[in-house]
């Protein structure tokens, strides 16, 4: 607009001094002022032209220069992109680009209590899960908790964060790769698949293999990240499945960060009922050895493909049923020394397991979930044992008091009224067929008597 305004008001200046030349010509004829006219104005005319080159020469250098600082931009951010997509480091998107993914957040792959995660394709043909974390305060502590637990490690059996996003006084968007066959839990417990996510029945091979999938990734966050991850929340609606059916541990939201000189860290109950450790209602803090007890009861519900928990009702008459505690019954049947009864039916019936194999998990599993924590092994033992590198020994026996205490309910507990503290506790007793996907974000001080 400026350079149009400046061009008409050089044209309109060159116009009228040549219509005053022309007058002077006429009324002056070749007289001295005359010449001095032209001459003046002529030299003004000149000035007008050479203004005029000077700035069309300058516009063409600053618009050759521009495409250059743009195209030079464009590399500096394609280059960017790139070193961010190598060293990991997510990306902040627009939520426009999310919007535009997901189809405006059409395709629910999974809802929680504070989040909900939709399928969506970036715009270079990326599949992604964006998970919408909403709540403004508790939603920004899960949103710090994930992304500075996973921003920066790398494994593979982690779920790797692709990138973020931040609307002010809105909800947060953190954006994960997709992984096609969804949550562990849809393929060990019957009637858990959906329309939303594939499921079936895993093989014993591919369970025990998920077995040390979980394990790997867990002794990564216990011991070779800078500060040490304590996940908090190991469950099988957390762990995914890959296209070959490996294992990748998901959902940071309740993670904590520990020093790697710290053996124990006190913070607030949470995770999910049924998974919780024994600490934390003893109010001895959590440690790495609390994610070990999630761990082992997660193994359990593999090898029973049943949940920890469940209601149990033998024939017609509902008034008969009654919860049953899992882990009680596959320890006496181990001390009976008939663990293929505990084995998933499905399972037993399609033969293909390994008797050895079923003694090691389990003996495993019951060494993680014992309920002094210094008698837990570490995540890399674990690991070691599942994969035959040291024997196991046969765990001691437990009476798994405090374990009940913490999975079942304070209504279905004779005088609940009376229990004090421990009615503190909150919990639910799950179907079998029913997730136990609700958390715990309690003070610690609710579970002591002052």
């Amino acid at each position: 607009m400026e350079d149009k305004k400046a061009n008409i008001l050089a044209v309109s200046t060159i116009i009228v001094l040549s219509i005053f030349i022309i007058v002077a010509r006429v009324s002056l004829k070749l007289s001295k002022p005359f010449f001095l006219i032209a001459g003046a104005s002529g030299s003004v005319i000149l000035a007008v032209f050479a203004h005029l080159i000077i700035r069309r020469r300058y516009k063409h250098s600053r618009k050759l220069l521009e495409s250059q600082l743009v195209s030079q931009g464009v590399e500096l951010r394609i280059e960017y992109s790139f070193l961010r997509k190598v060293a990991g480091v997510p990306t902040k998107f627009r939520y426009k680009e999310l919007e535009e993914a997901t189809d405006n957040f059409q395709a629910l792959l999974g809802q929680g209590s504070s989040a909900s995660v939709f399928k969506g394709i970036l715009n270079d043909g990326t599949s992604v899960a964006v998970k919408r974390i909403e709540g403004e305060k508790h939603g920004e502590k899960e949103f710090q908790a994930e992304v500075s637990a996973i921003a920066s490690v790398q494994h593979v059996h982690l779920l790797r964060l692709l990138g973020y996003c931040i609307i002010a006084g809105g909800p947060r968007f953190l954006v994960y790769e997709f992984i096609s066959n969804g949550s562990l839990d849809c393929w060990i417990f019957q009637g858990r698949s959906n329309r939303n996510q594939p499921g079936g029945c895993l093989s014993w091979g591919l369970r025990y293999r998920v077995a040390i999938d979980v394990a790997k990734a867990l002794c990564y966050l216990h011991n070779d990240c800078r500060s040490r991850i304590l996940h908090l929340d190991i469950k099988p609606e957390n762990i995914l499945l890959d296209e070959n059916y490996r294992a990748i541990v998901a959902d940071f939201g309740l993670s904590k960060l520990m020093g790697r000189d710290e053996s124990t860290v006190i913070t607030n109950i949470r995770g999910t009922r049924g998974y919780l450790a024994p600490e934390w209602l003893l109010e001895h803090g959590v440690s790495a050895k609390s994610d070990v007890y999630s761990y082992g009861m997660v193994v359990l519900e593999m090898i029973g493909g049943r949940r920890n928990v469940c209601l149990v009702q033998h024939g017609n008459d509902k008034s008969q049923r009654k919860w049953q505690y899992f882990p009680k019954l596959v320890n006496q049947k181990m001390r009976e020394g008939k663990l293929m009864e505990v084995v998933d039916d499905r399972l037993a019936e399609s033969g293909g397991i390994d008797e050895r194999e079923v003694r090691r998990l389990v003996f495993v599993a019951f060494w993680c979930i014992q309920e002094k924590a210094r008698l837990r092994p570490s995540m890399g033992q674990v690991v070691e044992m599942l994969e035959g590198h040291v024997p196991v020994e046969e765990p001691p026996d437990t009476q798994m008091i405090i374990v009940d205490l913490l999975a079942i309910d304070e209504e279905e507990l004779p005088d609940a009224h009376n229990m004090g503290p421990m009615a503190a506790i909150q919990t639910q007793l799950i179907d079998n067929n029913l997730p136990t996907t609700s958390t715990y974000s309690l003070d610690m001080s609710v579970l002591s008597a002052r």
